[in-house]
């Protein structure tokens, strides 16, 4: 018998933020609103509901540190070159992303040149009082 322990209420909500994250401030830097839009039908970061992803406390980890490590590349890869480095990095943690059923089909290369035009529809308001 093994003992399992469940992710944390918590744990999920904060997988669902990072989630938020990457469609709502890594997405529009790097691709069109209609982009986006293709990209939620085609389910890109919902995991599928065949249980690859059990929600327990070690999936939840990794889920967690996957995507923060995409985020991270990402994030450093727009103002510097693409290295070795950040390219193992990526893969790595999008194959656990895809191992758990997260469908992230992109490479790092998607993500080496930033739109020129950042408006979006998907962004966060940069005020409370825009709608």
């Amino acid at each position: 018998m093994k003992v399992v322990v469940a992710s944390t209420p918590e744990q999920e909500q904060f997988i669902s933020e990072l989630v938020d994250y990457i469609y709502r401030e890594v997405f529009p830097t790097y691709f069109t609103d209609e982009y986006i839009e293709e990209l939620q039908k085609l389910d890109v970061l919902i995991p599928k509901t065949e249980g690859l992803y059990n929600g327990t406390l070690k999936e939840a980890f990794q889920l967690i540190s996957s995507m923060q490590a995409i985020i991270a590349v990402i994030e450093t890869v727009s103002t510097e070159d693409i290295s070795e480095t950040h390219y193992e990095i990526f893969e790595k943690n999008t194959s656990i992303l895809e191992e758990y059923g997260y469908n992230f089909p992109f490479s790092i290369h998607h993500f080496s040149h930033p739109r020129e035009e950042k408006l979006s529809c998907y962004s966060k308001p940069t005020s409370p009082f825009v709608m």
